[in-house]
């Protein structure tokens, strides 16, 4: 089924041309259309197009209203307000029509249309590191990215997936030879392992290594030995790696589908899978004068980047003694990225802290010639999870919470809540209401809020059922799922020639604007845009429900066409929420 144009592009239009009459000899007439609580909609363009053609903007704004054809079939009514606003309100009949033509899309995307001309995406997000549990500061790349992938996706573009987690370092060397001595401390079958068991094996392997390590000169000797033939890519060394790497994924994989994320292994390419380029990517460097030799490392300096003695802050790409440091592996990743995956948007979901890094790596990667206009990287960089209190996120003895638990909670909570609401729903039932509340609670509190700032994490307001949550959304398309039951053989329809109601106008003005939304946080990597438009959403459709009987609306066809208005605002949430990587309960 082709797109829905929205109303607001049809009106848009319609302005367009009427201004154009007015003044032929403009070019570029935009109307700046947009909603108002005057009237539907107001267009303010008006004003700078006087002032540029020397005209009374009054004049010039009745002028254009004379242009405007008005009716039944869009605008029925347009007045100039002000110095030379213009007031639009549509007919009813236009924004049933809309939303019908929406609602008859039964390939699930309410019209809302696909890019005509998409690119290639890369988005680096979810990244944690091997052998070691995530904590939670690895919650918000994982799930602002996962967002922002559907959201891309969603509008069409080529999204290729990028797990970039830490594989490699002088730790392993430590692990791989305490292992190699003690074979049997991961002596199972991984299959048969859940994913707390093997992070506790990591974990109990890991406190071992580091004591012997510690306390053992001989043992500390041939873990650094072990370093050197990891790098080398010694066969068995590299078996042994691989174990611990498989085995924390197991890890990763359990603790991502309690997030309710998909996690493919194919989109896991770590540290390690850009080693066979980092000499190239130096020497490339190198030959391009866009790298130094200073003091035996390879650096990049930076004329805009000193440290507090005023001396330059160089980005060390290899290290005097020719080990390599991060920046060599990203800007391998951007090499990989560019030119394999023939990417046009880089976009990295990583900690704000790293913004400094991320600038010189970027700015390295330009001045090679990597990244060019056609060719651009994005670092969509989020704040700090906090506490009640304010500060960053930590238990009571002072420890970084764990990812898990953190979780875990968050479904307890829910459960909890559900089970105080549950009607007719089994202990089963609740338990897996409670983990959709649960998960959707917490992602929904980070994603509503913009990535760059931190955010409290209060589990007891994650759980409300007032206020702006995911359970009010959730419980507000539960409400509708209900009353769709309910209506029993009466079917949603919709009728165009029917009178609305303000709060049925409000809701179905809102659903319409569900494509512009999609488009503008796709565009600006910015999901809490869509948890804004979908919190007004319940907003608008709990007024409806509290103003306007539907099963026991006045007439049959009025009982339709409210279902109708229901029923495509439940589908509205029902996609919006799946955007966010949040599901919609049919019961609560």
């Amino acid at each position: 089924m082709p797109s829905v144009t929205s109303l607001t592009d049809l009106v848009n239009q319609q302005l367009t041309d009427a201004l154009t009459s007015a003044l032929p000899e403009t070019d570029g007439v935009d109307p700046l259309l947009r909603r108002s609580d005057r009237a539907d909609f107001q267009a303010n363009g008006i004003l700078a197009l006087a002032k540029k053609a020397k005209a009374n903007p009054r004049e010039l704004a009745t002028q254009v209203v004379s242009q405007v054809v008005t009716g039944e079939e869009l605008i029925k009514d347009v007045e100039v307000s002000g110095p030379g606003f213009l007031n639009i309100t549509l007919s009813d009949r236009a924004i049933t029509t809309n939303l019908a033509a929406r609602y008859a899309d039964d390939t699930g995307r309410l019209g809302v249309p696909l890019n005509e001309n998409p690119g290639t995406s890369v988005i680096d997000y979810a990244q944690p590191n091997v052998a070691k549990e995530m904590h939670v500061g690895h919650l918000r790349s994982a799930v602002i990215g996962d967002s922002v992938v559907q959201l891309l996706e969603f509008t069409g573009e080529n999204v290729v997936r990028r797990h970039h987690i830490g594989d490699w370092g002088t730790q392993f060397g430590m692990l791989i030879q305490y292992l190699d001595e003690h074979p049997h401390e991961l002596d199972h079958e991984s299959a048969e392992v859940s994913g707390e068991e093997a992070m506790s094996n990591l974990d109990r392997l890991y406190k071992a290594s580091r004591k012997l390590f510690d306390s053992d000169e001989e043992f500390k000797t041939r873990a650094r030995r072990r370093v050197v033939d990891l790098q080398a890519g010694d066969p068995h060394t590299l078996a042994m790696w691989q174990k611990f790497v498989d085995e924390s994924k197991i890890y990763f994989f359990s603790v991502f589908e309690k997030l309710d994320m998909r996690i493919r292994d194919e989109d896991i390419v770590g540290e390690s899978g850009y080693n066979d380029m980092l000499a190239e990517t130096c020497r490339l460097l190198e030959e391009s004068g866009g790298a130094v030799r200073s003091e035996g490392a390879l650096c990049v300096f930076f004329d805009d980047i000193k440290g507090p003695d005023g001396n330059p802050v160089p980005l060390i790409v290899q290290k005097s003694d020719g080990g390599y440091g991060y920046a060599a592996t990203d800007l391998s990743a951007i090499r990989d990225r560019v030119f394999n995956l023939k990417a046009n948007s880089l976009v990295y979901v990583v900690d704000a802290r790293q913004s400094l890094h991320f600038k010189m790596v970027f700015e390295t990667a330009r001045r090679a010639g990597w990244l060019n206009e056609d060719v651009k990287a994005y670092q969509l960089a989020f704040g700090t999870v906090l506490g009640k209190d304010g500060k960053p996120f930590k238990t009571r003895e002072g420890e970084t919470v764990r990812l898990v638990d953190l979780l875990d909670e968050a479904i307890d909570r829910a459960a909890a809540v559900v089970r105080e609401k549950a009607q007719d729903l089994s202990e089963a039932e609740i338990t897996e209401r409670g983990a959709q509340v649960g998960i959707g609670a917490v992602k929904y509190a980070d994603l509503s809020t913009s990535a760059n700032r931190d955010y409290k994490f209060d589990l007891d307001q994650m759980v409300s059922l007032n206020g702006d949550t995911s359970v009010y959304l959730q419980y507000a398309y539960a409400r509708i799922r209900s009353i769709l039951r309910k209506a029993g053989e009466v079917r949603p329809v919709a009728h165009p020639e029917l009178e609305l109601h303000a709060a049925e106008r409000a809701l179905g003005l809102h659903v319409d604007a569900f494509a512009e939304t999609v488009a503008e946080a796709a565009a600006e990597y910015a999901p809490h845009k869509m948890t804004a438009y979908l919190y007004q959403l319940a907003s608008l459709y709990t007024s409806f429900y509290d103003k306007c009987p539907v099963l026991k609306a006045q007439t049959p066809e009025q009982v339709e066409n409210r279902l109708f208005l229901c029923d495509v605002t439940a589908r509205t949430l029902h996609q919006g929420m799946a955007l966010l990587g949040i599901g919609t309960p049919e019961r609560l």
